[in-house]
């Protein structure tokens, strides 16, 4: 249930429990809490969670007999645990009270997105009637990333007597939040050290096993009525335990303060000592709340998208979402895009190519912070020239799969859940991501206007992607054309042909298109670039007139194959088996994991024209379709709307959608050509965690790039957005579901425009700077102004 600004569960479920605790997740960009009932651990329907960003550690365990190492997003101790139990005057003590407890009688869960505030309200009464009501209120600090802090208050009905409570702080914890992944080693805390110290303060110190970052939690525990603590030290945690006088209409309260230092962060000090610092000085919790309350105001200003209907509730949640795992506070940090945010364990908090979903929302909104993501690529370029050489080439390979390094952390063995077989993994041969690093790099200083980082950082990431690209195509003499062996696509499914011995496929269609366009960029920044920065770095990168002219070359002559006038996934696709889709949906149901089904039945998918999710129509997402066809004309190929159209059906009875990023990728392209399925993908993209449609998989983190996608989706796909050197650019593509929306978003030096779409409408709203006035192109090419601090209405 939801109202505008509300996300509320109202009753307790154990099966849906891992659901809400990963939709409630509080973060503020630093740090993140998944939204766990504070009476339990880990265990169960209940998995406790918070997670630093960049906070990784790696481990060696043994898997089918071989050792594998794996870098894991760290689970930090659990700060929120607090039991309790009712001391009544006239009995013996109660049990200690969970959700899972018999004499639970309500449950509720309100997430509060406007201010960032969590509740959860519980009542409970035993056989006598004897109730008690507990009310949690937490938060995450938006405006001091260090901080985080978690209010109850405890109401006695028809008794007297004491609330004895436990405020605890658990080191004892482990990786355990992802089921396939409990036969690896998932104790990474160790050298715990605890203690006490005056003002209900209780401190926790350990370290990761490797690098061994170390970290400091300061908890400050406060009651109401005041009463003084038995405290005593566990084998990796501390215990304090009150004894609270309660009555009829008269509420107890503790409050538990979280100060959370690591050696992570600057300037360097001792994490100790600046944790227990900061909690001497924190204010109270109703202060605590009210400046959380305003800092989640100013990022709302800037980030909100205000659409009516379900949709914009659900659109809503994804910012609140993308905002708690990259929030202004990630702009002063070294980390990069995890593709479950901070909300679990899934694919142990690395980084894969989400940005590419999530950065486009970022450069419109919150630039500095899309700036700080690209640096992370960035200062990992060193890693990707190795990768790079490691292969026999030069240029820069980024990893599928990133964490702390840079370096390749794509697991090799992977579990069929439905088999119990290990498996090798080939999905590391994606070598697309590096494309996606260019184009991230290209599209951000073109919607910023950011020249100064195209031409310095931005430039050695594009232009070593574009070197490797240039190495890593071969000449065919019987084609006539260049082509790219040996990788695997987007589409994750077919990794080798049938029967290979090893493993790739040559020629995917979105891998050569994108290469071919990141050498073409290369060239063009070349061109741009001032005259003594393009010989600083012509030497730097050892870059002379016959690379170039390879690139050049290159960049028209890579193959893309086509087959019964379409373009193939990759070479040899139309010649796979057709698949009886029916009888397979027939028979199982949900077949979006096709490839676990058919390895099962001792099969392979790499047999079939059968796809995980959006490969070649990756595509359409990426360009426009003049655009596209440019990119396909610069090749030497003839694509037009016909053949894309074909395309686009082709591949969307092929596609099992077993990402959720498939679904957002088809909807866009189909919004696009105003197709009449358009609207069935945009909402499966919608629900995709809120209705958990992968089943079960959201419990163990949200997918951070679907839901940043679907709001993308919104303001750059329903609108034709492009912000550039000429200003704003616009193309409408209505979709009725979503008639009407408004957002801010910057354009350059312009900050806090405002665009309201309605049905043949657009106002545009400049707010009063000293930027001047903003241009706007309308369909058409029609060109107007708005001056600062004018609001403008036009037709479309």
């Amino acid at each position: 249930m939801t109202t505008d600004w509300k996300w509320r569960y109202d009753r307790y479920d154990p099966e849906r429990e891992p659901l809400v605790e990963a939709l409630c997740t509080l973060g503020n960009g630093r740090f993140a809490s998944r939204g766990s009932a504070p009476e339990c651990t880990a265990g169960g329907a209940h998995y406790p969670g918070t997670y630093l960003a960049g906070c990784y550690d790696r481990l060696t365990s043994t898997v089918a007999g071989q050792q594998v190492e794996n870098e894991d997003l760290v689970n930090l101790p659990n700060w929120t645990l607090l039991r309790y139990r009712c001391l009544p005057d006239d009995g013996p003590p109660g049990d200690w009270l969970t959700p899972d407890a018999g004499e639970l009688r309500h449950y509720d869960v309100h997430l509060d997105l406007r201010a960032g505030v969590l509740t959860r309200r519980l009542f409970f009464e035993d056989a006598r009637g004897r109730g008690l009501r507990v009310s949690h209120i937490r938060i995450v600090h938006m405006g001091e990333p260090r901080l985080a802090a978690q209010c109850t208050l405890f109401r006695a009905y028809g008794w007297s007597g004491s609330i004895e409570v436990q405020s605890i702080l658990d080191g004892a914890v482990t990786n355990a939040g992802v089921e396939r992944y409990r036969h690896l080693d998932g104790r990474h805390l160790s050298d715990h050290r605890t203690g006490f110290k005056p003002d209900g303060v209780a401190w926790l110190t350990c370290r990761t096993v490797d690098p061994g970052i170390r970290i400091a939690m300061a908890v400050r525990t406060a009651t109401r009525p005041a009463r003084p603590a038995r405290e005593a030290a566990t084998s990796a945690g501390t215990e304090q335990t009150y004894h609270l006088p309660v009555v009829p209409r008269r509420s107890a309260m503790v409050v538990k303060t979280l100060a959370l230092h690591t050696t992570m962060d600057w300037p360097a000090a001792d994490p100790l000592t600046a944790a227990t610092d900061l909690i001497a000085r924190t204010p109270a919790f109703p202060r605590l709340l009210s400046v959380h309350k305003a800092a989640w105001q100013r990022v709302w200003e800037q980030g909100e998208l205000d659409a009516p209907g379900e949709a914009g509730r659900i659109l809503r949640l994804h910012v609140f979402h993308l905002l708690q795992t990259l929030s202004p506070h990630t702009a002063d940090l070294d980390v990069g895009v995890p593709a479950r945010g901070l909300h679990g364990e899934a694919y142990r908090g690395h980084v894969f190519w989400d940005e590419l979903f999530v950065l486009p929302y970022l450069d419109l909104h919150f630039p500095e912070v899309a700036r700080a993501l690209l640096m992370y690529r960035h200062r990992r370029l060193p890693a990707a020239r190795a990768a790079a050489r490691h292969t026999g080439r030069q240029g820069a390979m980024y990893p599928w799969q990133s964490a702390s390094s840079g370096r390749e952390e794509t697991q090799e063995l992977h579990l069929n859940p439905r088999s119990g077989r290990w498996l090798a993994d080939h999905s590391r041969l994606q070598r697309h991501v590096g494309s996606a690093v260019a184009f991230n790099v290209w599209k951000y200083a073109q919607a910023t206007g950011d020249r100064g980082f195209l031409h310095s950082a931005g430039a050695e990431i594009l232009l070593e992607v574009a070197r490797y690209w240039a190495g890593a195509a071969t000449f065919d003499p019987a084609l006539g054309r260049y082509r790219i062996r040996g990788v695997v696509g987007p589409d994750e499914y077919h990794d080798a042909y049938p029967d290979a011995a090893t493993p790739g496929i040559d020629d995917n269609a979105y891998t050569n298109a994108t290469a071919a366009w990141v050498l073409a960029r290369g060239l063009d920044l070349l061109g741009e670039l001032p005259e003594a920065r393009h010989s600083e770095l012509a030497e730097q990168l050892s870059l002379d007139d016959s690379e170039l002219a390879r690139w050049e070359d290159i960049s028209r002559r890579l193959h893309v194959p086509f087959h019964q006038g379409v373009v193939s996934q990759f070479e040899g696709y139309g010649e796979l088996a057709e698949l009886d889709w029916e009888a397979y949906r027939a028979r199982y149901g949900d077949i979006r994991r096709l490839d676990r089904i058919l390895e099962a039945e001792g099969d392979t998918v790499n047999r079939y024209q059968a796809s995980k999710q959006a490969d070649t129509l990756m595509l359409g997402y990426l360009f426009r379709p003049e655009e596209l066809y440019g990119v396909f004309a610069r090749l030497g190929y003839a694509l037009d709307d016909e053949m894309w159209r074909a395309t686009v059906s082709y591949y969307l009875r092929r596609t099992s959608h077993g990402s959720t990023l498939s679904s957002l990728v088809h909807g866009w392209v189909l919004a696009r050509q105003k197709g009449a399925d358009a609207w069935r993908y945009c909402e499966e993209a919608l629900l995709a965690d809120v209705a958990d449609v992968q089943g079960g998989t959201t419990g163990e983190g949200i997918h951070l790039g679907a839901m940043a996608g679907t709001i993308d989706l919104v303001e750059r796909g329903l609108t034709g957005l492009e912000t550039g050197p000429e200003g704003l650019r616009v193309a409408p593509v209505p979709l009725a579901e979503i008639p009407r929306f408004t957002f801010t978003l910057c354009c350059g030096p312009h900050r806090g425009v405002r665009l309201r779409m309605l049905p043949g409408r657009l106002a545009v709203r400049v707010p009063a700077s000293p930027e001047g006035p903003l241009a706007v192109v309308l369909p058409g090419g029609r060109r107007v102004t708005v001056a600062p601090g004018q609001e403008r209405w036009f037709r479309l």
